[in-house]
């Protein structure tokens, strides 16, 4: 048999040392200054500087600008696809419909 009773102190002295580094290390970055980071890298309290704030709103409007643009997009396609789904009998019928409106 293994002796995993002689281990378990080794294991819980690591864990210990583990937990006891990473609280050291958070503690100093509270005390001098620097942001904390998540589980990823990304800061969790980030700076709100101007330069920040003005980035946020830029990007802000381009967003509203790509959604009016997909939802254009979106009826260009609806329309297509109901071109395409038609039968060519009714579609020549909207077609002289439509020529007969203009004329």
């Amino acid at each position: 048999m293994f002796p995993f009773a002689s281990f378990a102190p080794v294991a819980v002295i690591i864990g210990l040392a583990a937990v006891g580094g990473w609280v050291f290390t958070t503690w100093m970055r509270i005390k001098n200054g620097y942001p904390l980071d998540g589980s990823w890298g990304q800061a969790l309290y980030p700076k709100r500087d101007d330069e920040a704030m003005e980035r946020i709103k830029l990007l802000s409007q381009e967003n509203a600008q790509l959604r009016a643009e997909l939802g254009s997009i979106k009826d260009r396609l609806a329309n297509v696809e109901r071109i395409v789904t038609d039968s060519a009998v009714s579609l020549d019928r909207e077609i002289e419909q439509l020529r007969t409106k203009s004329n």
